[in-house]
């Protein structure tokens, strides 16, 4: 797979991203893409479709009905940043 990505491994091209794709960032990474990531990148961007921002991760863990531990016990660092990293989307506000 030939995918143009920034320093930090985003998409630069979101136009680019399937599931196969976000499967193929989270193996970068040393992550297995499981049924329950994909369904959350899948709310991620259908809540940056509608409006048009990264919500925090309380606000996402809220909206999606997943304790914000239970985001940690999946994606261990950052929750928020690999789900907008493997959803090509954009980097979330306030992470560094």
């Amino acid at each position: 797979m030939n995918l143009v990505l920034d320093a930090e491994g985003f998409l630069v091209n979101r136009d680019d991203w399937s599931e196969e794709v976000a499967a193929q960032l989270a193996s970068n990474e040393g992550y297995e893409m499981t049924d329950e990531i994909i369904e959350l990148i899948r709310k991620a961007r259908a809540m940056y479709d509608a409006n048009g921002v990264v919500p925090p991760i309380r606000k996402f863990s809220k909206e999606v009905g997943v304790d914000s531990k239970r985001l940690y016990d999946i994606f261990k660092k950052g929750p928020m940043k690999l789900i907008c990293k493997w959803g090509a989307l954009p980097k979330p506000t306030g992470c560094v």
